[in-house]
């Protein structure tokens, strides 16, 4: 099958190497045009100055699929790439848009009589070697078009088509909500073990839970894997943690449904934690306990000792 790839970071790169290897034709764009001719020069593949050229090289119906960053700059390219195509084209969208901006996205070109399909995609930088996970929204016959190309990256039982638009990037938004619970489980988990009155190995505990412990999982085994690398006081790693806004989403929806999700939301309020250099709702209690019950305050660096 034929479709164009927009965006060729280290996802659309790699889906783009997969879906080459799998035997599909390729077209592709970047706004990095070093990026855009290595990839081009892949056998199978051909590089576009512009999304109008890039457009121009494919065969009706023509399959546009966009993986850049979500918010303006999935709006922009989205709104650019439809305007270049016809009627009955598809444009996919594999970022992590919010299922609302999808919705309304799918309206927009439906009266282009372009269709837009929204795969949620996950798989990180494995996924050319492993096979991603596909969650796919939109029109049954758009999307039955593009099952050879979802079939080629998702990995054995890895691609369902969940529903109509905006239902692909809803059940992602859900399950990025759902890892920021497990990192939080594992993160705290790990702390302890770290704090403990026995000299642990993390790394061979690790590798441990991941034969036959209910723990087990994928990214237990990326931890051993981290350990392994980095040494486990992750001494050159700051515990700065983004979020991308799939957790705010996810938590924004819950309350939207009335639905009870203290842990994802606890583990979103730790990523905004993990950004102070100092928590000012803490200083806040120390002085509190200083002025109720003359507890003990620990000085600023630099500043006088605090009297109670």
């Amino acid at each position: 099958m034929q479709l164009g790839i927009v965006g060729l970071g280290k996802m659309g790169g790699n889906m783009a190497a997969r879906l080459l290897e799998g035997g599909h034709e390729v077209v592709v764009f970047d706004l990095d045009e070093d990026l855009s001719r290595k990839v081009g020069s892949a056998p199978g593949a051909r590089a576009a100055g512009s999304l109008s050229e890039l457009v121009g090289m494919l065969r009706p119906p023509r399959v546009v699929w966009v993986m850049v960053p979500a918010g303006g700059p999935t709006e922009q390219t989205l709104r650019s790439v439809a305007a270049e195509m016809f009627p009955g084209d598809i444009v996919v969208d594999g970022g992590n848009s919010n299922f609302h901006d999808t919705q309304r996205r799918a309206a927009e070109l439906a009266e282009m009589e372009v269709h837009l399909v929204d795969a949620g995609t996950s798989g990180g930088v494995w996924g050319r070697e492993a096979g991603y996970c596909l969650m796919v929204g939109g029109a049954e016959g758009p999307v039955r078009h593009c099952e050879p190309v979802f079939r080629t990256l998702a990995q054995e039982g890895g691609y369902l088509h969940v529903g109509p638009s905006g239902a692909g990037h809803f059940t992602k938004m859900v399950h990025n909500g759902i890892e920021y619970g497990l990192l939080q489980a594992y993160a705290e988990g790990f702390e302890i073990l770290h704090a403990a009155p026995f000299d642990l190995d993390l790394h061979a505990v690790a590798g441990l839970w991941n034969h036959g412990s209910v723990v087990r999982s994928w990214l237990l085994e990326l931890l051993e894997r981290a350990y392994e690398t980095e040494g486990q006081d992750l001494d050159r790693i700051r515990g700065w943690v983004e979020d991308s806004g799939e957790g705010r989403w996810t938590v924004q929806t819950a309350i939207d449904l009335n639905v009870p999700v203290p842990t994802i939301a606890l583990s979103l309020m730790a990523r905004f934690r993990s950004r102070q250099e100092e928590s000012y709702s803490a200083q806040v209690i120390a002085a509190l306990r200083n002025q109720f019950g003359g507890h003990a305050v620990r000085a600023a660096e630099g500043e006088e000792p605090v009297v109670g």
